[in-house]
């Protein structure tokens, strides 16, 4: 697990909390009135996950950026960090607190599924969730898929199968698929298995 010192643990810890304040206003301005699919993870959770994983000269991915805490942390930790937000507003606001807190973090509009995807879910079962339509956001970032070493995603209830079939047809094989749990915290995927990562606590593995 990667070290951190008191300067870097202050600002993960200042982006964090504005991270917790961006959701408070959201939640009252936005979900009080309609449904829309952005919920938080548990920021310090996934923090220690993104100081586990990290190794120099890494590039990260995150799915469904949201309000960019989860970039704007990996890019802080290390990592060349990169997030596609479907929703503009969204997309924005990350941009600002990556302004906000020296972060060199990228952020693009558009859907992390790549052009012409279509899920093939053993089942048959083609629905993609809460996932909304829109134009791959890979064409403004001008890169695929399999140009990164760690992709990160939240999916909702139903969804972990199509961002593994995602990764499986897009990624690259040693690449790392963290999907993230607010029960069973994070869940690591090579290669299209689910793997362990030395020192971080499993709570869930299936093969």
């Amino acid at each position: 697990m990667q070290q951190v010192d008191q300067t870097l643990e202050a600002r993960l810890d200042a982006v964090c909390a504005e991270g917790r304040a961006i959701w408070e206003r959201f939640d009252r301005t936005v979900r009080e009135r309609e449904f829309h699919p952005f919920v938080p993870a548990d920021y310090d959770d996934v923090r220690s996950t993104l100081l586990h994983v990290h190794a120099p000269g890494q590039r990260f991915l995150e799915w469904g950026s949201a309000t960019g805490v989860i970039t704007v942390m990996a890019d802080l930790i290390g990592f060349h960090a990169t997030g596609i937000e479907l929703d503009p507003q969204l997309a924005a606001t990350a941009r600002g607190l990556a302004t906000r807190h020296g972060s060199a973090a990228r952020f693009v509009t558009g859907s992390f599924l790549p052009t012409g995807y279509r899920c093939r879910a053993n089942d048959g079962d083609a629905r993609t969730g809460t996932i909304g339509e829109g134009a791959s956001g890979y064409l403004e970032l001008g890169e695929p898929l399999d140009t990164f070493d760690v992709v990160f995603g939240y999916p909702w209830d139903g969804e972990l199968t199509l961002m593994r079939d995602v990764m499986d047809r897009y990624g690259r094989h040693d690449a790392l698929l963290v999907l993230y749990d607010p029960n069973l915290g994070a869940r690591f995927f090579r290669g299209g298995r689910e793997v362990a990562i030395p020192g971080h606590p499993a709570r869930h593995r299936d093969r």
